[in-house]
């Protein structure tokens, strides 16, 4: 029986590719570094903001010194404009009531910096929604790794078998398939269905109702 929802927060819940990239494109035009499209961020983010900065930066300019100045740059920017664009996807509020509706507890886990991802969750969501939220904190590392995955579970008083995870990427897949919970691919949000499924997903969702109907059959 499912107890628990887990979520990914960028391009699972929200759209935020437009202020990460406006944010990124800010931070190298600031050192005279070429921008990306908005649409490359799609396959920049994903693994943190630290690998985020690496991805970016010319393949020649990511020495420390240049990675902390441009990183510093972007996030005092960003911290100012996370969300100037960035709302809730279609359907997501909807899904969340629903969820809770049912007595099913919710968490978010994010490679997102820990402080930004409360802060982006306070802004555009009733945080009383959610039961536990973690964005990357010190001493854990990102997904796929499931230190922290583990941690949000024991504080939601629930095991591995009585989650899904719900994530837009294979890293988040591969987080499921890494802490024994089902992992439900989404999307709508910045990556494919076929890096899902070879990561692992055990279902893939084109619309956020559908994750409920998912976890009634289970």
């Amino acid at each position: 029986m499912i107890k628990a929802v887990l979520f990914d927060l960028d391009g699972t819940l929200v759209n935020s590719l437009c202020d990460l990239a406006t944010s990124c494109n800010f931070a190298l035009e600031s050192f005279g570094f070429p921008t990306h499209e908005t649409e490359k961020y799609k396959y920049f983010v994903g693994n943190g903001m630290p690998s985020l900065i690496e991805r970016i930066l010319p393949e020649d300019k990511r020495d420390s010194d240049t990675h902390k100045k441009v990183f510093d740059v972007f996030y005092n920017h960003y911290s100012q404009h996370f969300a100037d664009k960035t709302a809730p996807y279609e359907g997501i509020c909807e899904l969340l009531c629903g969820l809770k509706q049912k007595g099913l507890k919710i968490g978010i886990i994010s490679n997102k910096k820990h402080e930004m991802t409360l802060e982006v969750v306070n802004k555009l969501f009733d945080v009383s929604v959610f039961d536990v939220i973690y964005g990357k904190m010190e001493g854990y590392p990102v997904k796929p790794d499931v230190k922290l995955t583990f941690k949000l579970m024991e504080e939601l008083g629930v095991k591995p078998d009585e989650c899904v995870l719900a994530g837009d990427s294979g890293m988040d897949m591969a987080a499921s398939v890494n802490a024994g919970c089902k992992g439900i691919g989404v999307l709508w949000g910045f990556r494919g269905k076929e890096e899902l499924l070879e990561n692992g997903a055990d279902y893939i969702v084109e619309k956020p109702c559908e994750i409920l109907k998912i976890i009634e059959e289970i």
